[in-house]
């Protein structure tokens, strides 16, 4: 489990104006929830909150979040972003409680050549790049590894076939296809362009009774 720290200030003042004064001076307004706690409002260093985000995976990262001396262990639920500056808007913290489980997502990290990379001349192609797991705060991995290694062409992983920690369930569907590995494009080019003549053959002699023009001719 990845852990950082962060520290923010109580906001008594809310509302738009509020909000846009704070950015202005170099601060971003959030808020803190979690089902023992009323919303808090909080203000966040603008220059400290990037450097954290720039170096951790947010949906994964544990944020040990000091507000005003006392510190609250957290996830950062959304970040909303301008749309055109890309600048922080805002900022969800979620308290976590030891004991009550939580969604989350989580990267995958792909292990390994493929067998039918190395051997096969095949292309390996990822198909999701993360799972989404319910679990208990304590036991939240920084990514789930998928081993490709022994991935031959035409063969793919699922996600039944992933290896979980214990008490870590996973809510996406047991048969979504993680990734494949596909044979070589010459080779795919190849065995279409070979289907399409299949397919076309000569073209039919027609049959018919002649007329009895065509006899008299």
């Amino acid at each position: 489990m990845a852990n950082a720290s962060l520290n923010a200030s109580v906001r008594s003042e809310t509302g738009t104006g509020v909000a846009r004064k704070l950015r202005q001076a170099g601060s971003v307004p959030a808020v803190v929830y979690g089902h023992s706690r009323a919303p808090q409002s909080l203000t966040i260093d603008t220059r400290e909150l990037e450097r954290l985000l720039s170096s951790i995976a947010v949906s994964s990262t544990v944020i040990d979040l000091s507000v005003d001396g006392a510190t609250s262990r957290t996830l950062i639920r959304e970040i909303q972003r301008h749309p055109f500056k890309r600048s922080i808007v805002h900022v969800d913290f979620q308290e976590l409680v030891a004991g009550e489980k939580i969604t989350v997502s989580i990267p995958l990290r792909f292990i390994g050549t493929a067998d039918g990379v190395r051997n096969g001349g095949g292309v390996l192609e990822e198909t999701m790049h993360q799972v989404h797991l319910r679990l208990d705060p304590a036991s939240i991995p920084s990514h789930i590894d998928v081993d490709i290694t022994p991935l031959g062409v035409g063969h793919s992983i699922h996600i039944r076939d992933l290896k979980l920690p214990e008490g870590v369930s996973i809510l996406d569907d047991q048969g979504a296809t993680v990734c494949v590995c596909t044979p070589p494009k010459t080779e795919a080019a190849a065995a279409g362009a070979e289907g399409a003549e299949g397919t076309g053959g000569p073209e039919p002699e027609l049959i018919r009774k002649p007329k009895p023009d065509d006899e008299a001719k």
